[in-house]
């Protein structure tokens, strides 16, 4: 695995700070395994580093014109799905996620590296701006950066900035619509051309009904059109989907995510923070909490041992007399597995792992803080049968969750949607579960890994989301297909414990 690049001077490194993270979340999303996501990252960082020194140092640079080129966060993660297409390519590509891999066999990808004129607009577009111009739009409109952590950034006037990137707005959509003059298009396309360049210049103007046909027909025109049309909060998802490809829509709501979790925090400066990964210090932050996952897990089987009744323990000690049948109690918040000893004449601690039987879960259920592939119906309830719309019978416990469940879009065949879980204990790592009645398939989620069996979808924290503090938040989104009727999910669960809605 190649060496991330270094830093040329001080406004490089952090430049590199910046990007990393944004790098990483996408590659993240290609990729099938956390090791995979690092390494793709890290290739792809180098290659875009490379090609923005080359831009600045070309020769025309001294021409008096500038080279047309993305701004540096967009500039890499194009260059992440170059990287992609050439592991694909070099016979890598079953460390890609499997969808990736048809995109990038198909004629979609195709028109990312095909005749210039035939790109996508939000990508003509974003490339023909000043790369302030475009770094401000980016920021703003797909990052989630806040404008006052924008404007120091790009040396702007924090007061001034909004009506700054009012401005960049329109200029992107003259862009953009001069492009889609310029692009080869068939004759009932060019007919439309003026027609949907006035209906997107006001948000009360009317989209008349043979318009809106040919926009649900023609994938040209329909990109054209949310690029063009600056009202409805549409821009995002089409600069992230024309620029990026694959994926645009989950990075776009990876990020906007990541930056509630930042802003919610109180400390909006960690989107500066960000930076390549320290191998050192992250060993040692293995290290430490190893030994401290030891320690307490040494001290819960010498707490074990001393409880057992009728026994003695290694050191001599008289095991209790008072005739109670006296078995040891697992903290319901401790975060290492719970221990099962068997009871003797002569217990001995040992630092070994225990096996834990199905028996011992059903008497302290909340000590197993792990996620399971099934629910024991004698610890948690039995889960429900997928896809029969019954709800969890298990009503007795309180309710320790809350989810919220937000429609964000819907199409003639399927939606995008977000699930917000909060906690009310902390969490090492969680498993969320839920019921659709109608027949939906989940298709793609970000910011956690899924299954689904009938209508019983079941979604795990990724790696770098497990852990959850009390009354924290854990979020993830998904895309899935739906016929007929789309009702809300039903019957959540975290854990294998019922959650309230909000």
């Amino acid at each position: 695995m190649p060496d991330l690049p270094t830093p040329q001077d001080a406004a490089e490194a952090a430049l590199f700070s910046e990007c990393w993270d944004a790098v990483l979340s996408y590659a993240d999303l290609c990729t099938a395994g956390s090791v995979a996501a690092t390494r793709l990252a890290t290739e792809a960082f180098a290659l875009g580093v490379r090609e923005a020194r080359a831009a600045e140092t070309g020769p025309t640079r001294n021409s008096g014109r500038r080279s047309a080129r993305l701004p540096r966060i967009p500039l890499l993660l194009t260059a992440v799905r170059t990287t992609a297409a050439a592991w694909e390519t070099d016979g890598h590509g079953h460390k890609l996620d499997p969808e990736l891999r048809l995109w990038l066999n198909s004629e979609k990808a195709a028109r990312y590296t095909g005749p210039p004129l035939q790109r996508p607009i939000a990508l003509r577009g974003l490339r023909d701006m000043q790369e302030p111009d475009a770094a401000l739009l980016w920021l703003a409109e797909v990052e989630a950066v806040p404008l006052s952590i924008v404007a120091r950034r790009l040396g702007l006037d924090p007061a001034t900035v909004s009506d700054e990137l009012d401005q960049v707005r329109v200029l992107f959509r003259d862009r953009c619509h001069r492009n889609h003059i310029d692009t080869p298009m068939a004759a009932q396309c060019r007919s439309y051309a003026r027609l949907l360049d006035a209906v997107t210049r006001s948000p009360l103007a009317d989209t008349p009904d043979d318009l809106s046909r040919h926009l649900a027909r023609c994938v040209d025109c329909a990109e054209a059109a949310a690029c063009l049309r600056l009202h409805g909060g549409g821009l995002p998802a089409a600069l992230a989907s024309g620029v990026i490809g694959w994926g645009g829509l989950a990075y776009l709501e990876r990020r906007r995510r990541a930056a509630e979790v930042r802003l919610g925090a109180g400390r909006p400066d960690l989107v500066d923070m960000d930076g390549p990964p320290n191998p050192g210090a992250h060993k040692a932050r293995v290290l430490r909490g190893g030994l401290l996952v030891a320690a307490v897990l040494v001290s819960l089987l010498a707490l074990a041992v001393s409880m057992l009744p009728g026994g003695a323990t290694d050191d001599g000690a008289a095991a209790p007399t008072d005739g109670s049948d006296r078995q040891p109690v697992a903290d319901p918040g401790a975060p290492t597995p719970p221990v099962t000893a068997q009871p003797s004449d002569s217990a001995t601690a040992s630092p070994g792992p225990s096996v834990t039987t199905a028996s011992d879960r059903s008497e302290h259920p909340a000590s197993d803080p792990e996620p399971q592939g099934t629910t024991s119906s004698t610890a948690r309830g039995t889960e429900p049968d997928p896809g029969n719309g019954e709800p969890d019978p298990e009503t007795s416990e309180p309710a320790t969750c809350q989810v919220d469940y937000d429609l964000v879009n819907q199409w003639p065949d399927g939606f995008q949607a977000t699930v917000t879980v909060t906690t009310v204990e902390a969490l090492d790592t969680w498993r969320v579960a839920w019921s659709f009645k109608d027949g939906q398939q989940v298709g793609q989620m970000w910011d956690a890994g899924f299954t689904q069996n009938g209508g019983r979808v079941t979604a795990t924290a990724a790696d770098y989301n497990k852990v959850v503090p009390a009354d924290g938040s854990l979020a993830f989104g998904f895309i899935s297909s739906w016929r007929g009727k789309n009702s809300p999910a039903y019957d959540f669960t975290l854990n294998g414990h019922s959650c309230t809605k909000a």
